[in-house]
């Protein structure tokens, strides 16, 4: 009688937190404040960027003046970092210019062409030149000036063969620079490859929160798409989840930086072609799922794969194998987060993970990669899926604290319910290395999978 009521009451305790559980999914996560509000915080973003990341960065590298060159609809990949949230676009010609004063007066911040974007740079204006059309070559006679004015020991620009957030100058532009500055200060020139990939990298702390809160979404967005709101076995497609996923990030009025995919796995046909571009595939009991998806709000990205599991009649629970294969991949998670201390290059970490991913046996690949004002961002790459043995160049520069990642990774396990077959699990998670150098999850990371009833 009391193991009947003990089991009574176990059940009825399982159901309250199961339902606690699913009122706590249902709830919606907080929205982002209004459009106006967005915006507010951003150019604060802006200030402190330019204040407190920018002077550092430029007195690490040793460069006395930088100029930031573009024409509109052919933006420096650093401009849209540089700039107000209200601002789309450069203005015909807009160059900005960074002049290191020194540690009294600090950095001088001039805009030829376009505004001031909220007080934050000097419209730079020459009196003698009022009237005369200054968006062709009159601004760079008028660029020329305020560098002789000025006489920087070096002059970086965005050039560099290794890193895109550093290679923004176009070839025309440089031909205009190079004609209009003569051989004295020509010779000046320094690249600026560092300077550019660091500033666009750096995440600040005041970021977190807004980020934590984008996560909560996309954590959302996932549990909803992986249950029977979304998925009838035996009906619904993975095509259907995928664009049920970008209707719901069009309707909550966020953005996406790829279009979601939704893969499929069939213990009668195991394992996934990362490439594939296949005919739509019905989700039948026993599958399991995986998603990579992303959003974009406040120019942030984010970026995350989940996994999901689509219970057998009469199943409660996931099979142990279908477990110890998403708990494989938590594993190297693990292996790869505690390798990840600055001053460390993105190469040596991933040869530090592999070789301890290898020695516990497991069978993966890590593609980790920076995250923040774009989805593959700025920063170390640590692997890609086909270059297991190390990425020269993007690979070669070091982990910086303030950084984000996107722990992205996979790990293939053969299970028992299966026949032995193979299961590939990818997952990725975004994650923070603070000032400090500790790295943690911006929010949390998938220990289970999401069911799907």
């Amino acid at each position: 009688m009391v193991n009947l009521v003990s089991r009574r009451f176990c059940i009825v305790m399982l159901s309250l937190s199961l339902a606690q559980t699913a009122a706590i999914f249902a709830q919606a996560p907080k929205p982002l404040p209004s459009l106006r509000e967005q915006a507010e915080i951003q150019q604060q973003w802006l200030k402190l960027r330019i204040e407190r990341v920018l002077p550092r960065l430029m007195r690490k590298h040793g460069v006395s003046m930088w100029l930031v060159i573009c024409r509109e609809y052919n933006e420096d990949p650093v401009f849209f970092s540089l700039v107000s949230p209200t601002l789309f676009a450069a203005r015909r010609r807009t160059i900005y210019v960074f002049f290191d004063r020194g540690s009294e007066k600090g950095i001088e911040r001039l805009a030829l062409g376009g505004g001031s974007n909220g007080g934050l740079y000097t419209v730079y204006r020459d009196p003698e030149a009022e009237g005369r059309e200054i968006y062709g070559e009159g601004q760079w006679v008028l660029l020329k000036k305020l560098i002789e004015e000025r006489k920087p020991s070096t002059i970086a620009i965005d050039v560099s063969h290794t890193h895109a957030f550093s290679d923004g100058l176009s070839s025309g532009e440089r031909e205009k620079l190079e004609s209009t500055l003569g051989p004295e200060y020509l010779k000046r020139i320094v690249r600026a490859e560092n300077l550019a990939l660091e500033y666009v990298e750096m995440r600040l702390p005041e970021m977190l929160p807004v980020y934590r809160q984008m996560m909560e979404t996309v954590h959302w967005l996932i549990g909803r798409a992986f249950s029977n709101e979304v998925i009838t076995p035996g009906k619904t497609t993975d095509q259907d989840v995928v664009w049920w996923l970008r209707q719901q990030v069009n309707n909550l009025g966020l953005g996406t930086w790829f279009h979601p995919s939704v893969r499929v796995q069939k213990s009668s046909k195991a394992g996934v072609n990362l490439l594939a571009e296949d005919a739509p595939v019905v989700i039948d009991r026993g599958d399991v799922l995986h998603v990579d998806f992303g959003i974009t709000a406040m120019r942030l990205n984010t970026d995350t794969q989940h996994m999901g599991y689509v219970l057998r009649e009469g199943e409660t629970d996931v099979p142990a194998g279908i477990k110890r294969a998403l708990a494989n991949a938590n594993r190297l998670q693990d292996l790869l987060m505690e390798r990840m201390k600055p001053g460390r290059s993105g190469n040596e970490v991933l040869a530090d993970a592999l070789a301890a991913m290898k020695a516990e046996g497991i069978n993966g690949s890590i593609y980790t990669h920076p995250i923040g004002d774009h989805g593959h961002g700025a920063g170390p790459l640590i692997g890609l899926w086909d270059r297991q043995q190390g990425v020269p160049g993007r690979g070669d520069v070091s982990v910086l604290p303030g950084t984000w990642f996107s722990i992205e990774l996979s790990a293939t396990t053969p299970v028992r319910e299966w026949g032995g077959k193979d299961l590939w699990v990818g997952e990725e998670e975004d994650a923070v290395i603070d000032e400090s150098g500790r790295a943690s999850w911006v929010l949390k990371r998938q220990t289970e999978y999401h069911l799907v009833k």
